[in-house]
């Protein structure tokens, strides 16, 4: 196959510049790698490959010539489907076991004396309320107590009850269905474990509870786990407020100690936001030619400092390698998840230091400078001091920092929306009971190699928008909508005439960046509060979800739980499961009468915004507005 140019890899010209620059120094990147994979396991592709256990690998044929059944037995849609339930389970517990560091770090900082205090105690009475704690005339210390051992139950409690997150925060009619159809998440990791054991070889083999269990699994992470992690966030680090901030690859600084904090976890990120302005370490800086020091952001923990703080994000996750290809990044300080070990490889091209941190996710040929929360303040100025300490090291020939970079409005939280509607939804409400506002569309993130870097993510954007369409969304879309410029109130200009005038009335843009991957359970406590005010359940509402350029088995459980919650969702990209046309048939299909949503493939963003606007059309339609 002919090797595909810079423009085929990605729209964004930043990214573009650098896959030029890559070439030259010689460095492979994602796309290299994934042209030298051409041509991909079809067996894979179909999810038709089964190797749970060593009798296989086992194929089945789809083309009926072949083998039609595994060595043990197992058919097709049994296979499919285990493999399906094994990705949402994978990515329960990474946005899961992400929620659980949140809550060990306030447990931490309550029983140890880390240094995280509570910086919105609004936020955790009003979270504890909702949960049923007490919080009149309590100390702020004893209410966290509290809601840290609801957490921890949660996570581990041995009965049949659902999860008291789940119980608090979504609506009676929400939890009916999930009662009648058996999925109500009973402790968080227990869902995870028991889709293991029911995907062991000879364990579960009917495609159908096969795959209510991982809608289980799924319900455990987006309305826990997930939800726990935006909410103890918010508690210890602050409510995401309206701000401004910056965003692309022009965010890093020739003449500064360049810090990239890539991962997820704000229990990180935070400190060394903290730490980079620590005034003995900028004085080092300076002392070694600098002039101060620049902490920009990267994937989600980029999206998590943007929103409290403004810190400048420098791309999302196709970018990471084109940040060290620059050649001015002193520092990548990565905790978990969407981290490519390629990273190692790359930073030795060059000067930059690749800093793990996490005791869960150590890269070879690294920096270890591993995290505990008890002395955070201490290691995250260690971790800046070498970066600081790298400076001298840089080879200023490879220095070459695309001049692409736009302003982006962000840090619209759940109580920031309230705080500008005058604390209330009704003014959101009217306008799309009026119908200047025709529904709502909630974007998730993930780039994906196959798909040309941002170009699903801003075509389905702007093709929405035009049909007066508001956009609520998180992670890698958010990256990509802030470096075009969509998340600026005068971006409005490019949406429909009704949605313009909305825009404009409120002085914000028409896609709203609501945080990282894990804030799509903030989607979820919105959708929540809409259908509570309307006196319906959420597949009432003109509300869609879309998963556009889908990549990671995080991406497969935030669908199902869209999906599940009574969301109609799209996937760009193809998951591994057209191998089975009963597993199909359940996805986009039977899933509308279990939980109210299903699934539906396009590839085509295009195509994919019409059959999103008429479903929109559809639903204002039933409910007669």
């Amino acid at each position: 196959m002919a090797k595909w140019t810079p423009e085929e890899k990605s729209i964004d010209r930043a990214t573009q510049e650098m896959i030029r620059k890559a070439e030259r120094d010689g460095v492979e990147t994602v796309w290299d790698r994934l042209e030298k994979q051409q041509p991909q396991c079809g067996y894979g592709q179909l999810g038709v490959c089964c190797k749970n256990c060593m009798q296989g690998p086992c194929r089945i044929d789809p083309f009926g010539e072949g083998p039609t059944k595994g060595v043990c037995g197992a058919t097709a849609d049994t296979i499919v489907a285990r493999t399906l339930e094994r990705m949402i389970a994978a990515g329960a517990a990474a946005h899961s076991d992400h929620g659980r560091h949140v809550v060990l770090a306030m447990y931490e900082a309550l029983e140890h004396g880390a240094p995280y205090p509570i910086k919105d105690e609004k936020k955790l009475k009003a979270v504890a309320e909702k949960l049923g704690i007490e919080t009149e005339g309590r100390e702020i210390k004893e209410i966290a107590k509290d809601l840290v051992n609801v957490a921890f139950n949660d996570f581990g409690k041995q009965d049949e009850k659902l999860i008291k997150f789940a119980d608090s925060y979504a609506n009676e009619k929400r939890k009916e269905v999930w009662k009648k159809a058996g999925v109500e998440p009973r402790n968080i990791d227990r869902e995870i474990v028991e889709a293991m054991h029911r995907t062991h070889m000879g364990v579960d083999h009917d495609p159908v509870s096969i795959i209510l269990h991982g809608i289980r699994t799924s319900l455990g992470d987006g309305w826990g786990g997930s939800l726990i992690a935006t909410e103890f966030q918010d508690i210890l680090f602050g409510t995401p407020q309206i701000n401004r901030g910056e965003a692309n690859l022009g965010v890093i600084k020739e003449d500064y100690v360049n810090i990239v904090i890539h991962g997820h976890e704000p229990v990180l990120s935070d400190k060394i936001v903290e730490a980079a302005q620590d005034e003995e370490l900028l004085e080092l800086a300076r002392k070694y030619g600098a002039k101060g020091i620049n902490t920009v952001g990267m994937c989600c923990t980029g999206l998590e400092v943007l929103m409290r703080h403004g810190t400048p994000i420098a791309g999302n996750y196709l970018q990471q390698e084109m940040a060290v290809v620059t050649g001015a990044v002193e520092a990548m300080v990565v905790d978990v998840q969407c981290i490519m070990p390629s990273l190692v490889d790359v930073a030795r091209c060059y000067h930059t230091k690749i800093i793990d941190t996490s005791d869960i996710a150590t890269f070879p040929g690294a920096l270890h400078i591993k995290f505990d929360e008890r002395r955070a303040d201490e290691i995250a100025k260690e971790i800046v001091k070498t970066a600081v300490e790298n400076f001298p090291n840089r080879n200023k020939q490879l220095i070459q920092i695309p001049q692409y970079k736009s302003e982006a409005v962000g840090g619209f939280s759940v109580e920031a929306i309230l705080d500008a509607l005058g604390g209330s939804l009704k003014p959101l409400e009217d306008a799309i009971i009026s119908g200047k506002i025709r529904g709502v569309v909630g974007i998730v993130g993930c780039n994906n190699a196959k798909v040309k870097h941002n170009y699903n993510h801003i075509t389905l954007t702007n093709e929405l928008i035009k049909n007066n369409i508001l956009i609520i969304g998180t992670g890698c879309w958010a990256t990509a909508c802030a470096e075009y410029g969509i998340f600026l109130p005068e971006y409005a200009k490019n949406a429909g005439d009704s949605l313009r005038e909305v825009c404009e009335t409120l002085g914000i843009p028409p896609a709203l960046n609501m945080g990282s991957c894990v804030d799509c359970s903030r989607m979820l406590v919105l959708a929540d509060m809409i259908a509570r005010d309307l006196n319906v359940d959420i597949p009432d509402l003109p509300l869609a979800g879309s998963a556009t350029e889908a990549m990671t088995e995080k991406a497969v459980s935030i669908g199902t739980y869209f999906v599940s919650s009574g969301i109609f969702t799209h996937l760009g990209t193809v998951p591994p499961v057209l191998g089975s046309k009963k597993v199909v048939d359940i996805l986009t299909k039977a899933a509308f009468d279990v939980v109210g949503g299903a699934f539906f493939i396009e590839p085509d963003p295009t195509k994919a915004a019409k059959i999103l606007t008429e479903y929109i059309e559809d639903k204002r339609k039933k409910l007669g507005i």
